[in-house]
């Protein structure tokens, strides 16, 4: 009864599809992202591992991170290539683990053109990319060639090492995009001019690939739906590409949304659940072949209405792999709730990629280092678990799934600690998932929670080892007459304790600073993100138009000691799109200062300049936090940590709080 139900639940996404004669046993697929593990020591073991538990987890289809056809088309140095025989024996050890449990791995062919960070690249036009340091090699007509072998070559050799197929990647603003948009090719011969002649590099590697692999092996190519930058494709012409590359043998298509030089955002948390499903629907309407849906579909309740309108035929989800490896599998047991949420907030992921680490998981450390962590031994533990925030749930969660006896107390009435806030930050409203899965996880394993209980060092001198997890309180500066009843904290403002008054002046310009300034902008008022952002999805060229910001009905003014720009030490992946919305609000900021006093009418401060006042009926304090470390540690005789927040000797975020938590609970 309980499978018929769940099967009710989710009848699209956990329905087969047959491709030509592959078999995919649901309709969900996991996407393709770089994980910087190939390039580890044992990195294909690694991976292989990686893979497989996401095989295990239950999902349909695995296709990898990008896989270079020649050393010209790396994105960066030291990048795997697939270019020879003796590598096969490496790819292997992937496609044997995924066999194991009935998934099928296609393996994705990328070449980055003028989007490699090396000096030796190749395009169709000797045109730099904004943000890369190195102008690009016209290609000739002979090299034009060899770039459409190497990537039969390595479509070959990626059926031999026994890929159930391969999706060449053809968006993003890789080689192949690069051919396709006159914004790129400005090439006279074949290979540019016309339409025709700007696909022809892509349908020549789709029909030689076609001609040269079995029937049986799949063939999927990422088109790019909306390219996101000025004189990007028309639609007009994207639906012509789809017809012919149907026509030439491709199996399956998967949506490519933006550029990475787009100045739109298209997988942070600012961006709206499943946002660009319409040209994929529209797209859906004019081919024959199944397409997938991209970008933001983080629930199998997202996936499932996608699937049920008819709008695509799979979706696609590639960070909520990272998130929780048992995503399909919990969607197909009854368990959805227990399912660990992407947030969108790309700090474990696609930030640490940028800085060449590994990429793992703010809820989920473990991914990218499944043969790293062991538990230290088979010893069942007392442990208590002092505060409620991530680290300390985290915490218990971890413990009571390794068999310790786990007990977690928290002083208020309320689970999370500060995610609460973060929740209610625009841009951030997926950690409200987060928040749930906590609380589900909590409940659905033997943890003893005490709520709105304080704790004394005789109750826990009865455990076996205690953590501490009390969080952090933020700092009040010593500032003349900061005692000033328009003097608030950022927690007063994010719990929404006090009124958002209309001209602001926040001390600090950090991350939660960032954080506060956008929440007292955007304050119960609406925020179209397609307006925002200047997008639009009918057949406009590139998707993009003229901007509509709704103007803040507040004055907000940042200020800093230091000289320099907002949000710096902030991620990659995100924090231009902070410094954009900043400069959208006309948000000014003041560097360099140093602050006197505040007073009725505001805050004065001195700079090198001068002295002055910035107005403000309200000055918000984000400058830093301090450990909130409890008496009752000096009275414990039985071993105990402090982790998170609380943790004085470090600076801490989400992810290091959580990913602290995990490894101490693994080192017990």
């Amino acid at each position: 009864m309980a499978k018929n139900v769940v099967k009710m639940q989710f009848p699209h996404l956990l329905s087969s599809y047959q491709v030509g004669s592959v078999h995919l046993k649901n309709r969900v697929i996991m996407g393709s992202m770089h994980t910087n593990l190939e390039e580890q020591p044992q990195g294909f073991e690694r991976l292989a591992t990686f893979y497989q538990a996401r095989a295990k987890g239950g999902v349909g289809l695995i296709i990898t991170g990008g896989v270079s056809p020649n050393q010209q088309g790396i994105l960066a140095p030291n990048r795997v290539v697939f270019n020879h025989h003796s590598q096969i024996a490496q790819h292997k050890k992937i496609t044997d683990a995924v066999n194991q449990y009935n998934s099928k791995i296609c393996m994705q062919i990328l070449h980055a053109g003028r989007y490699g960070y090396h000096p030796d690249i190749l395009a169709p036009s000797p045109l730099q990319a904004p943000m890369i340091p190195f102008a690009p090699t016209e290609m000739t007509d002979e090299q034009v060639q060899q770039q459409i072998g190497d990537f039969v070559n390595c479509a070959k050799l990626a059926e031999q090492a026994g890929y159930h197929g391969v999706e060449i990647m053809g968006s993003e603003g890789y080689l192949i995009n690069q051919f396709l948009c006159a914004k790129t090719n400005q090439r006279s011969d074949k290979w540019g001019g016309s339409l025709n002649n700007r696909m022809r590099f892509a349908l020549e590697i789709v029909k030689q690939i076609r001609a040269n692999c079995k029937d049986s092996f799949l063939l999927i190519f990422r088109i790019s739906l909306i390219d996101l930058v000025e004189q990007g494709s028309p639609f007009t012409e994207v639906i012509e590409f789809a017809k012919q590359l149907q026509a030439c043998g491709v199996d399956i298509l998967n949506s490519g949304i933006g550029w990475h030089e787009s100045r739109v955002p298209t997988i942070a948390g600012v961006v709206p659940p499943a946002a660009f499903i319409s040209p994929t629907a529209t797209l859906k309407q004019h081919i024959d072949i199944p397409i997938v849906a991209c970008n933001r579909i983080n629930t199998p309740q997202i996936a499932e209405e996608i699937l049920k309108h008819q709008q695509a035929d799979f979706v696609s989800l590639a960070r909520p792999f990272l998130a929780d490896s048992d995503f399909v599998n919990k969607a197909a047991n009854g368990n959805s709730h227990l399912i660990a949420p992407c947030i969108a907030c790309n700090q474990a992921c696609l930030d640490r990629i940028f800085e060449n680490k590994v990429a793992s998981c703010l809820v989920n450390p473990l991914a990218g280092h499944e043969t790293l962590y062991h538990k230290k031994t088979q010893a069942k533990l007392k442990i208590a678990v002092v505060g409620a925030g991530p680290a300390g749930i985290m915490a218990a969660i971890t413990a009571a799934q390794l068999g310790h006896t786990v007990s977690l107390f928290e002083k208020t009435t309320k689970l999370g600690g500060q995610l609460n806030l973060a929740a209610n930050i625009p841009g951030k409203e997926d950690f409200k998932l987060l928040l749930n899965y906590f609380t589900n996880m909590l409940e659905h394993l033997p943890i003893d929670v005490k709520l709105n209980m304080s704790v004394d060092a005789q109750q826990l001198n009865q455990y076996e080892h205690v953590i501490i997890a009390t969080g952090s309180t933020p700092t009040i500066p010593e500032i003349d007459g900061i005692e000033h009843e328009k003097v608030v904290t950022y927690q007063q403002i994010l719990s929404k304790q006090v009124t958002v008054k209309n001209e602001i002046v926040i001390i600090g310009t950090g991350g939660v600073a960032i954080d506060t300034c956008l929440f007292t902008l955007k304050h119960q008022q609406h925020c179209d993100y397609n307006e925002h952002w200047g997008i639009d999805l009918s057949n406009q060229q590139g998707g993009l138009t003229e901007k509509q910001i709704t103007p803040s009905k507040r004055q907000v003014t940042l200020t800093q000691r230091k000289v320099r720009k907002p949000g710096t030490g902030l991620g990659k992946t995100t924090i231009w799109i902070h410094r954009q919305e900043l400069k959208d609000y006309g948000v000014k900021v003041v560097s360099g200062a140093q602050y006197q006093s505040v007073t009725q009418q505001g805050l004065q401060i001195s700079t090198r300049k001068q002295d002055r006042l910035l107005p403000a009926e309200q000055i918000i304090l984000c400058a830093g936090q301090q450990a909130h470390i409890p008496e009752v540690l000096a009275q414990l005789t039985v071993p105990y940590q402090v982790i998170g927040a609380a943790d004085k000797d470090t600076t801490m975020d989400a992810y290091k709080a959580i990913k602290q938590a995990v490894e101490l609970v693994y080192a017990l």
